[in-house]
């Protein structure tokens, strides 16, 4: 006798996008001009679908045939991938406000050989011809000298829907977001920081949990004593120190989008310097590693040698390592007398330290 039929199974295969967008901002648009036919100007990389994208804009055009008659705008995959399949938008912006974006977009539009594939790291997708150049000079997208290109990249991804494999989804730690309201209201405060007149209310279990420096500090106290004054850190500078501590993240503060480290007599003013400073203070090592990529995106020539010191002095050995590479790859040999003299300096610094 033939056994019963089982249950009947089932899956569905779900193909669809994770979609991500990025705004790159080109300011000193006229100063670009001439670089030269194929060389471009690269956004920051961002993340969507798992891979790491850049927006790369050519002043002079990409095709040496068009004599520099056109702008050219790309995507390119910027981390390692094989046949990455995806959908792409390039958005020209309107700065007249009237909302006349010049788009150019795979998305909602049937395609006959389906989504754009990227072979490997390096490949791009984009048009040679994005917009002549002698009418985008003239038009509403380029204002005070800057243009504004909105880029949407939709990575295909597929998967295997099985109605018994369901899954819960489990939202990002907001540990933080709690602590930080802990701070606001000052609920249950037990210490007080006297930095320069202002006052900051803290937890001193929460600070000795995140710095052994506090926790040593506290426990050398005596139990009554509740006010700390603060005499070598600026007010805005311990805030950020305490923001760090009870969220785990930087201040949004808009010092910490451009520093003024390009300008080197003010290296050691920036937000971000001072904050390292503190986080070398009371041994926060993410938070040092934190103020180490801000600052290591403002290493130029004018500045390497003031950064390389600073690095140096308050233990940032991956930024110093960024210096050093950075002067070896722009320095030597590059004609630029005034660097060298900075960075002979910095080294002074560091081996005088």
């Amino acid at each position: 006798m033939p056994s019963p039929l089982g249950s009947p199974t089932s899956s569905r295969s779900v193909t669809q996008t994770v979609n991500g967008s990025h705004r790159f901002t080109i300011k000193g648009y006229s100063l670009a001009k001439g670089m030269g036919v194929g060389k471009h100007i690269a956004s920051e990389s961002f993340t969507v679908g798992g891979y790491q994208w850049a927006i790369y804009f050519y002043p002079d055009g990409k095709n040496p045939e068009d004599h520099s008659t056109y702008v050219s705008v790309f995507v390119a995959l910027a981390s390692e991938g094989t046949d990455v399949r995806a959908l792409f938008e390039l958005t020209l912006l309107d700065q007249s406000g009237k909302g006349k974006h010049k788009v150019h977009s795979h998305f909602d539009r049937a395609l006959e050989s389906g989504p754009y594939t990227l072979k490997y790291r390096g490949s791009m997708w984009g048009y040679k011809r994005f917009f002549r150049r002698a009418m985008l000079e003239t038009s509403d997208f380029l204002k005070d000298d800057c243009l504004k290109i909105n880029c949407t990249v939709g990575v295909v991804v597929s998967e295997t829907d099985c109605p018994r494999l369901h899954s819960i989804r489990v939202p990002e730690s907001d540990i933080g977001s709690h602590f930080g309201i802990l701070l606001e209201n000052e609920e249950g405060s037990d210490i007080t920081f006297n930095v320069f007149g202002a006052k900051f209310h803290a937890h001193k279990l929460v600070l000795a949990a995140r710095s052994p420096v506090f926790e040593a500090e506290f426990s050398d106290r005596m139990e009554d004593d509740n006010e700390i004054v603060v005499t070598d850190m600026e007010p805005k500078v311990f805030k950020a120190l305490l923001h760090f501590i009870y969220r785990d993240s930087l201040i949004d503060d808009e010092e910490f989008v451009g520093t003024s480290s390009s300008s080197m007599p003010s290296v050691s003013d920036a937000l971000a310097a001072k904050l390292l400073a503190a986080a070398d203070k009371y041994d926060l090592p993410r938070l040092r590693l934190m103020c180490e990529s801000v600052l290591c995106k403002d290493i130029s020539v004018n500045s390497v040698a003031n950064i390389l010191a600073l690095a140096d002095r308050h233990h940032a050995m991956d930024l110093k390592s960024v210096c050093l590479k950075f002067a070896a790859e722009n320095l030597v040999g590059s004609g630029q007398p005034a660097g060298l003299t900075y960075l002979r300096s910095g080294f002074c610094d560091v081996f005088q330290a």
